[in-house]
């Protein structure tokens, strides 16, 4: 239960910043209902992860994999750069989270 909690509030935090985005580009009061319901979502998800999980290895894996989502998202959607240096990090993110539940 609280793996799917981690998952659900990374996903939450991606909404969030997706709703960040658009709000700073178009300021509606419906993108900001996306940017803080997805951030106040995933705040709420995460914590209530802490009762299944260790607080350091849910918040981690919760932090990287929504910045990894994050960066996706904002590549595919926004037309941020994608350059070799860019998906690197992103691939030593995703490897260091995968690690990380590994070992939990």
């Amino acid at each position: 239960m609280g793996w799917l909690l981690v998952t659900l509030a990374a996903a939450s935090e991606i909404i969030g910043v997706m709703g960040l985005k658009m709000f700073s580009q178009n300021k509606t009061l419906q993108n900001m209902l996306i940017f803080v319901g997805g951030f106040g979502v995933a705040f709420g998800l995460l914590y209530a992860s802490f009762n299944f999980l260790q607080l350091s290895i849910a918040y981690a894996v919760w932090l990287g994999t929504g910045t990894a989502g994050a960066v996706l998202v904002n590549m595919l959607f926004f037309g941020e750069s994608k350059n070799m240096g860019r998906i690197i990090s992103l691939v030593i993110i995703v490897v260091g989270v995968t690690g990380l539940k590994a070992v939990s």
